[in-house]
């Protein structure tokens, strides 16, 4: 246990790597930040393209997020001022939904259920019969249970409205590969840990403003080192602390990806270094488009999609996200048959999807589409997946969206999974 100041190396400079160093810098410790790429946020920046200023994906956060408010209040970003907040609502073009109503968050769902004129009263039962049952057994179930396997009771319109465009964006995994388990931890904390916790918040700045660009200030002030396009080449035990490309440190905490990880960490920890290289992933594409004139009826809409026709699940107006008037993102998640296929097609399909789905709502031509892919935005989450630990030696922990926890891979994972590892090196 460290006692007094210590110098601490935080390796990687995403939002985990951001969290441990802002909590370790709290708690008086000596930071130095190593970051291999020329700016901070991992796979949560802004980057520019074809001189258009965009994210590198479309992140959703929701109430439950508590750990990522706080760290933004630290560092002096007032999420009231940073987010557009609405209660849950996973709303289609054709106006039918879940919508829950502000309020106690079981309250709120259950009238927001009886609300759905989509679904028969039966439909509507079943649901609440189900996410009572879950209730009763404290969201825990089978780790070797699906998705579609937990909820194969439902109705087939409840299950394509609801279940898996929330499992797939909780996740990004499809409902017939994603893990039961972790899907009811989210559902738990998200639907029914307090008052709104299930509350959407969608970012009105870029992703860089929100965290990265800010904590770097507030780092810089508090005396932390940053080095950026260091890529670290070496870590070394040390008697009883540990050595970063030969300099001296009494704790290191790794918040890189999983693969720059493993490669740190395969002549130190070889098992924990395999666990971390079984991993799978998914990606995210997303296809931004330019529609002049265009509104949406909300900032975010919920859109019906197969593996087959329709990639997008969500599409998002920036012009009510504090972005540029007539600009939508559609996000495709799971993505990975979208990949296989090919850009090209990827783009055709989903043009094609924005003029069947938002016909009504567009006011002229779709052009200028730029689109990002994130080949490996996220961990495959699949039933009783192994994930490496926090805590890999005496001194050295592990942070990161990937490490083992309750959560997806999500920014509030990241950052929970920092603030843990900090708290196992102090008193």
């Amino acid at each position: 246990m460290l006692r007094g100041k210590a110098a601490v190396a935080v390796i990687g400079g995403g939002w985990a790597g951001l969290a441990a160093a802002i909590e370790a810098t709290l708690k008086g410790h000596a930071v130095t930040l190593f970051e291999m790429a020329a700016q901070l946020g991992g796979r949560a920046r802004r980057v520019d393209v074809d001189g258009l200023a965009l994210d590198n994906g479309q992140h959703i956060f929701i109430g439950a997020y508590t750990q990522t408010m706080r760290l933004m209040r630290t560092v002096g970003v007032d999420p009231a001022d940073a987010f557009v907040r609405t209660p849950l609502r996973l709303t289609y073009p054709d106006g039918h939904g879940l919508q829950l109503p502000a309020g106690s968050p079981m309250v709120a769902f259950v009238r927001g259920v009886l609300a759905q004129r989509g679904w028969s009263m039966a439909e509507r039962l079943r649901l609440l019969a189900a996410a009572s049952g879950w209730a009763l057994h404290r969201f825990e179930c089978d780790g070797a249970l699906t998705v579609a396997e937990l909820t194969s009771g439902l109705s087939k319109a409840v299950r394509d409205d609801l279940v898996d465009p929330l499992c797939v964006a909780a996740l990004n995994t499809p409902s017939q590969a994603a893990s039961a388990s972790v899907f009811l931890r989210v559902v738990r904390d998200a639907l029914f840990a307090g008052p709104g916790s299930a509350d959407l918040l969608l970012p009105k700045m870029r992703l860089t403003e929100l965290l990265p660009g800010p904590a770097a200030q507030w780092l810089e002030r508090a005396g932390a080192q940053i080095r950026l396009s260091h890529r670290v080449a070496e870590l070394t035990p040390s008697g009883s602390a540990w050595r970063v490309d030969g300099a001296p440190f009494d704790h290191v905490v790794i918040a890189t990806t999983a693969v720059e990880a493993g490669r740190l960490l395969e002549p130190i920890a070889p098992q924990w270094s395999a666990t971390a290289a079984a991993l799978r992933y998914e990606p995210i594409v997303t296809v931004y488009v330019r529609c002049d004139g265009m509104r949406l009826p909300q900032p975010m809409l919920a859109l019906r999609s197969d593996a087959q026709q329709w990639p997008a699940q969500f599409v998002f107006d920036h012009g009510q996200l504090g972005g540029s008037d007539g600009l939508l993102a559609f996000v495709i998640s799971g993505a990975q048959p979208w990949v296989d296929r090919g850009m090209a097609a990827t783009l055709a399909a989903t043009l094609d999807q924005a003029q069947q789905m938002l016909g009504g709502h567009l006011r002229g031509a779709l052009h200028a589409p730029r689109w990002l892919i994130e080949k490996r935005a996220t961990f495959r989450c699949t039933p009783d997946l192994q994930r490496p630990p926090g805590r890999i030696a005496p001194g050295l922990f592990a942070a990161g969206d990937y490490v083992k926890g309750p959560y997806p891979a999500t920014l509030e994972g990241a950052v929970r999974s920092a603030v843990e590892a900090i708290r196992a090196l102090t008193p």
